[in-house]
């Protein structure tokens, strides 16, 4: 089932400006009955679903880093050592944001399409790019892992809410189909991606400011970085939290001393026997406190100064 956002492919996602590009008509059809569940790449889900409409599983999530991809004629170069002014092809704005930024030296250009399309646009002798910026978790799930020149670290790149996680949305009354994906929840994923999502909804963001994150859980430790960019990349607000959790023990069971929680949703994610209402509080406070953090440095200035530019350009 092709979206808009699959169709129009002639302008960049920001310019297009609309929610739900790539998920509209697929929660149609879970809406009106035509299939039970939806299965999403979570980096292109809104942080809020329709009415009716949960999240019933977070899959464990794949490599959540960027991934470079050279042309054929810089196979042995990584972004530094590429010659100045070389073009770099990426459709998103916190990559934009970063590589201007971080590599002043090169020059970034959009580019739209599928996996296949971009490579051979990369590969076309009389094309511009040099290299192109992709999630690594899409090149390895089509087994092109040998095709990445270069990860980006956390620290060189922090990459997009909810990426390398796939998310299956269902109806929220639908205790049928919920009872067969709950088993498919992964905890350290679904805390990550929760505590992600409160972070970008509590800053109101999308894929009209330049916006990521990079988290983890270590025990029962989660920690989350977020920053906000200007469009050129310029202005950089950042800044880093942590939480401990409320964790189920080895055995599965949630710990005795586990406050009680009343059961909603968590960024639109239904809690389940393998995680607690309480665990999940945990992980949606923390995003939500890192927000507000950098919304008290300005942050929702710099998203609203980015998102005129982009109307302006369009």
């Amino acid at each position: 089932m092709n979206t808009k956002g699959d169709k129009i492919l002639d302008k960049s996602l920001p310019k297009i400006g609309e929610k739900s590009l790539f998920t509209e008509e697929l929660e149609l059809a879970l809406e009106n009955g035509s299939v039970d569940f939806v299965v999403h790449s979570l980096k292109d889900l809104s942080t809020t679903l329709p009415t009716g409409m949960a999240l019933g599983a977070i899959l464990k999530r794949e490599d959540p880093r960027d991934a470079v991809v050279m042309s054929k004629k810089f196979k042995d170069k990584t972004l530094t050592t590429l010659p100045k002014d070389s073009v770099i092809g990426t459709s998103s704005l916190r990559r934009s944001a970063q590589l201007s930024r971080n590599m002043p030296h090169l020059k970034v250009e959009n580019i739209r399409g599928n996996l296949n399309t971009r490579l051979k646009k990369l590969n076309d002798e009389n094309g511009p790019y040099a290299a192109i910026i992709l999630a690594a978790a899409g090149l390895k799930r089509m087994g092109w892992e040998d095709k990445i020149s270069q990860f980006l670290e956390p620290e060189e790149a922090l990459y997009a809410i909810g990426q390398g996680a796939l998310g299956v949305e269902c109806r929220e009354s639908d205790w049928k189909i919920r009872s067969i994906l709950e088993p498919l929840f992964d905890l350290e994923t679904t805390l990550t991606c929760v505590c992600e999502r409160s972070f970008l909804k509590t800053l109101g963001g999308g894929c009209s400011a330049p916006v990521a994150v990079s988290s983890s859980l270590k025990k029962t430790e989660l920690m989350i970085t977020g920053a906000v960019w200007s469009l050129d990349g310029q202005t950089l607000i950042t800044d880093t939290s942590k939480s401990k959790l409320y964790l189920p023990n080895d055995d599965g069971e949630p710990p005795r001393k586990c406050p009680y929680q009343e059961p909603r949703l968590y960024c639109s994610v239904i809690p389940s026997y393998k995680i607690s209402s309480i665990s999940l509080l945990g992980a949606e406070l923390l995003g939500k406190d890192l927000a507000k953090s950098l919304i008290k440095k300005n942050a929702l200035d710099v998203m609203s100064q980015a998102r005129n530019e982009i109307l302006d350009s369009k």
